[in-house]
């Protein structure tokens, strides 16, 4: 069984000691929890100097949809300030970190490159580096695994909170491991620990961790929705519905003017890698066509170790575009720093993808280039690797 960041502070006296005494704030959600099922703020109420909450996209509860503001407020079982990281301010300011010693983070990613999460952790460990706050990262596993690494590299001009300087799209890291890349990578250089996992190897996917699944975001209901989300997200660049509101979220994909099994006989055309297309039909209850019949595809995996992710979300662009061109468009982002910017762009970290399949182009040559990407940052997280 594997043992988490804050399992092991439980009960190794080590780091357990290293927290005595100190003023703590907190950022995590409803993924920090022990092994037990136990908060990591009851924890750290109860044991420690626990002073501050902060809390991510989706709310300290996990509660808030994407996108939304999260506000400041009061914590009614501890009775402690909680402090928004998704409203007004995106990074801890001086007043929020004002009688903490030690910013502990402890949050469940996903490992793929527009997860919001990693983002506000770079960001306090930005703020803490510049008011001489201790960042404590309490590592979790990369639930996806943390062999395979996809994706293009981020162009600079498409950095946004949706996506980190230099990373690809499924990076294969923990957030152990991330933290300790952004710190010498991104020259943030503050004063960081990584409290490490036991019994975690790089290829264990989240289900033979022994575990239990809390959901990371209300639109994450599951293992399979991670394994799927790396490509499958960037439906949400486009004005087809990808599975929100419903309870299948990115693995179910479509809209009113799709024929259902016009999509699925082309994409299983394709003999995609790892993965098999459904004829469905869905009624999404909120976001995308929300109450209207919507046809299209449910992705099914048969083999997640050949599942290519991310091919797999080209493919059904580049199908959906051809098969109803006069139907689909691209939508613009709702990330407030990139305003006026398509969607997909910020998600692809790039906006040649959008292009090629605008002119019915050939993106054999854009996949090629992103397996590049992907073998150079490969070799460069090598030194950060820590299981």
């Amino acid at each position: 069984m594997v043992s988490t960041g804050v399992d092991v502070i439980l009960r190794d006296g080590k780091e357990r000691e290293h927290l005595i005494n100190k003023k703590l704030g907190l950022i995590t959600n409803p993924t920090g929890v022990t092994g037990s099922l136990e908060r990591t703020l009851d924890v750290l109420h109860r044991d420690f100097h626990l002073v501050a909450l902060f809390s991510p996209e989706h709310g300290l509860h996990g509660e808030i949809q994407d996108a939304l503001k999260i506000p400041e407020y009061r914590d009614d079982a501890t009775g402690l300030p909680v402090y928004s990281l998704y409203g007004d301010a995106r990074k801890p300011t001086a007043e929020m970190l004002e009688g903490i010693d030690a910013l502990i983070f402890d949050i469940q990613d996903i490992g793929v490159r527009f997860y919001s999460y990693i983002t506000t952790m770079t960001l306090a460990m930005e703020a803490c580096a510049e008011h001489g706050k201790e960042v404590i990262v309490l590592d979790r596993p990369n639930p996806i695994g943390g062999t395979v690494v996809s994706g293009n590299i981020i162009e600079e001009e498409f950095t946004s909170f949706l996506g980190l300087s230099g990373l690809p799209i499924r990076h294969g890291l923990t957030v152990g491991e991330l933290a300790t890349w952004a710190n010498e990578t991104l020259k943030i250089r503050c004063n960081l620990l990584v409290v490490k996992m036991q019994g975690w190897n790089r290829g264990t996917w989240y289900d033979e961790t022994c575990l239990p699944w809390v959901m990371p975001s209300p639109n994450m209901p599951m293992l399979d929705t991670a394994i799927v989300f790396p490509g499958m997200c960037f439906i949400e660049g486009t004005n087809v519905s990808e599975g929100r509101g419903t309870t299948r979220p990115f693995e179910l994909v479509g809209a009113p003017w799709i024929q259902a099994k016009s999509l699925s006989d082309c994409l299983n055309s394709k003999r995609l890698s790892g993965s098999v297309f459904r004829p469905c039909y869905f009624v999404p209850t909120f976001s995308k066509h929300a109450g209207a019949l919507c046809q299209g595809v449910q992705v099914h995996i048969t083999d997640r170790e050949a599942f290519e992710p991310i091919v797999t979300g080209i493919e059904i662009l580049k199908t959906i575009k051809r098969l109803w061109p006069r139907k689909f468009h691209w939508v613009k982002t709702l990330e407030r720093t990139s305003r006026g910017v398509l969607h997909i762009d910020i998600l692809a970290g790039t906006d040649k993808l959008r292009k090629v399949i605008d002119k019915d182009g050939d993106t054999d040559s854009i996949i090629e280039k992103w397996r590049f990407d992907a073998k150079t940052f490969q070799e460069e997280r090598e030194g950060f690797l820590l299981y």
